[in-house]
């Protein structure tokens, strides 16, 4: 197991619109590590400690519509440099291979081709909130928009709370679309860290794509769906 980040363990990130299904296939992903013996730490942005789930209840929260983009990004950063500090490095300097669902490149895609904020300024932000701290390989689920969407609103039940949707789901459809185009556009120009999963398709299937990818850090990684 070989890492770019530095310490004895793995960091790999799943990015993606929402309902590409990076919740379940980093499970699935986590399993399969953990077959070979692997410890693994399971987390997510925004949240994965109090002070961070804090934050995701804030941003995510339909209610809030009037939050400008900069609020938006500054309570992504928070809740992005506290995970890193209690959660993702210790875990990382014990030789754990942490699996965390989105990371900076939401930032970029999100704030940044969403709302249309200076990439720039952003990865000056994210480089300060991770103290540096890149992934050894990023999972980009792709997915049609309309369809993920679609996934996404009907992954939870109506009558839950915040009826089924929450603040980011509830933006227009040329937003998300904007979003995934920047994922891509980020997956282009780093080729060598971020590998595009097409992720429309069965779960079986997109996990054996996203096996085949993560191979390349570790070669005898089994599949464990189908």
């Amino acid at each position: 197991m070989r890492s770019r980040c530095a310490m004895p363990g793995l960091f790999i990130t799943l990015e993606g619109a929402d309902g590409a299904g990076k919740t379940t296939q980093g499970a699935l992903l986590a399993q399969a590590f953990r077959i070979l013996g692997y410890p693994v730490v399971e987390t997510r942005e925004p949240g994965g400690t109090p002070v961070s789930e804090a934050a995701r209840r804030v941003l995510l929260d339909p209610s809030l519509k009037g939050m400008v983009p900069m609020a938006e990004l500054f309570l992504y950063a928070t809740a992005r440099a506290q995970l890193v500090s209690e959660v993702i490095r210790p875990a990382l300097a014990s030789g754990a291979v942490v699996i965390c669902d989105r990371f900076t490149d939401s930032t970029l895609a999100y704030q940044g081709f969403g709302r249309g904020l200076d990439l720039e300024q952003l990865a000056a932000i994210n480089e300060m909130a991770t103290g540096g701290l890149t992934p050894d390989l990023t999972l980009l689920l792709d997915i049609d928009t309309g369809e993920g969407l679609v996934r996404a609103r009907l992954r939870r039940p109506e009558g839950t709370k915040w009826q089924g949707v929450d603040r980011m789901e509830l933006e227009e459809a040329a937003f998300h679309e904007r979003v995934r185009r920047g994922f891509l556009q980020l997956a282009e120009k780093d080729r060598a860290r971020i590998c595009p999963i097409a992720a429309g398709g069965a779960i079986a299937e997109v996990h054996r794509r996203i096996i085949d990818a993560a191979r390349r850090l570790v070669p005898d990684l089994p599949y464990c769906h189908g």
